[in-house]
């Protein structure tokens, strides 16, 4: 792990963490013309590239029901328990995130409000590759669900057999998905985006990826919603000398497994702990069926933030915004109100981020890269659209109606200011305009009320 080392008053800054942030190029430019294949050529599109990168393509893309029904007599029954358990606490946490429609009535009778709608449709993605993720699937399709979307699909690469894991099956049939399609990368995203002759298009994409995956999501954006562009996977332990050095080599070696370009920080104000810690990581690597991976995250991507005071540390964390982040600190707890950006904070030595991952509750689709600095978790919020309700009366027009108009002419909105006129003059009392244009001179007696004054120059 490279070591910076703050003294002095030092700050860390942005190029210390050498972060890639925006997608490749090339990258960008591969998913974008598979993308715009499948929106031209349907499946048989899709079925070429799930040929070429996936080797191999189902007769259908759409996985039979009573398949995805059936999977859970293949899995252990202690995994189905578990996975239960998650289920349950990843719907209860979700309930409370639900916003509900709500209206405010002012004096004048007008009423103003919000209408709250959920998506019609949404895709989540699931990666099949270096493993399978059923509990993403929890995570991306239980919040769509206590939305209220009634059409929740998942998307999954087959495996190069042709398979589907029964786990991610039996997780999307817990979670109440109600179609699955196996196929992934770039194509099965503009598959959902634009819908071809078996797959149907859809509202909006959520869901990790590789950078393929990424891209695509990107490359569609605007013309269907997506959560947001995921890359690798990141965690930032924030230690004391209170913390256990096994346990934070252990915490940052569940990070790195994950993928060989998955980010891991390690900040402390106690000199002795990052000696300590690489100890206990080089004790425990080699013992890792996955050694490989998390040796190469952590000598190529991890980094240790060595700073003199705990107000410094704090420092360097947000401006890392890392996507989760672990306190392990005395009185731990004293430090959430300085903690300014993370996706998920885990609170003191018994809070394990994987917890997070799997049962907690809170949901483990978050922001990376640094993107916590202004994004969110994915929950049920991502799927449900707002909507502004205006009802004005004619005494709330009396009230309002000539502000508008001055505001209009300052602007220089001529039919602005007509249409609130003439509702100001029907408002006093005159009849139907049956003729537009003595209808325009009538209330322009009231659309202008007054000359404004003419603006000064602002001088630069």
């Amino acid at each position: 792990m490279r070591t910076i080392t703050l003294s002095d008053g030092a700050r860390l800054s942005t190029k210390d963490l050498d972060r890639s942030g925006a997608l490749p190029r090339q990258i960008m430019d591969a998913a974008a013309a598979i993308v715009d294949d499948v929106r031209a050529r349907g499946d048989e599109a899709v079925r070429e590239y799930c040929l070429r990168f996936d080797g191999a393509c189902p007769a259908a893309f759409r996985v039979p029901d009573e398949l995805v029904e059936s999977a859970k007599e293949q899995v252990d029954p202690a995994f189905l328990e578990a996975l239960s358990l998650a289920a349950r606490q990843i719907r209860a946490f979700h309930e409370r995130e639900r916003e509900q429609s709500w209206f405010t009535t002012r004096p004048d009778g007008t009423i103003l409000g919000v209408k709250v709608t959920p998506v019609p449709s949404a895709a989540v993605y699931v990666p099949g590759g270096r493993a399978q993720y059923p509990s993403t699937v929890l995570m991306d399709a239980i919040p769509a669900k206590v939305a209220g979307v009634k059409r929740v699909v998942m998307i999954t690469p087959p495996q190069r057999d042709g398979s589907l894991s029964p786990y991610t099956l039996t997780a999307a049939s817990l979670a109440g998905v109600d179609e699955v399609y196996a196929v992934g990368g770039a194509q099965g995203i503009g598959a959902v985006a634009y819908g071809t002759e078996t797959i149907p298009r859809v509202a909006k994409i959520v869901g990790p990826g590789n950078a393929y995956v990424a891209a695509a999501k990107r490359h569609v954006s605007g013309d269907v919603g997506i959560d947001m562009i995921a890359g690798p996977s990141e965690v930032c332990v924030l230690a004391d000398a209170t913390a256990d050095p096994a346990i934070v080599a252990a915490d940052l070696m569940a990070q790195a497994e994950h993928d060989p370009l998955a980010a891991c920080y390690l900040v402390t104000c106690a000199p002795e702990l990052p000696a300590r810690v690489l100890e206990a990581i080089e004790a425990l690597v080699s013992q890792s069926p996955r050694e490989e991976i998390t040796r190469t995250s952590l000598d190529d991507k991890g980094v240790i933030v060595a700073a003199d005071t705990l107000d410094a540390a704090i420092d360097a964390v947000n401006l890392i915004a890392p996507e989760h982040l672990e306190l392990h600190c005395a009185d731990a707890f004293s430090l959430l109100g300085r903690i300014e950006n993370a996706g998920a904070i885990f609170v003191g030595p018994w809070s394990s981020e994987p917890l997070g991952d799997y049962v907690a509750g809170p949901n483990h689709t978050l922001p990376t890269g640094g993107t916590a600095l202004f994004s969110n978790p994915l929950g049920v919020y991502d799927f449900q659209k707002r909507s502004s309700v205006i009802g004005y009366t004619r005494e709330g027009l009396a009230t309002d109606g000539p502000a508008v108009q001055t505001l209009a002419q300052a602007e220089g909105l001529w039919a602005h200011a007509l249409s609130v006129g003439m509702r100001l003059k029907l408002a006093e009392g005159s009849e139907a305009f049956e003729d537009p244009l003595a209808a325009c001179d009538d209330a322009f007696t009231t659309a202008w009320p007054r000359e404004l004054a003419a603006p000064g120059v602002v001088k630069l």
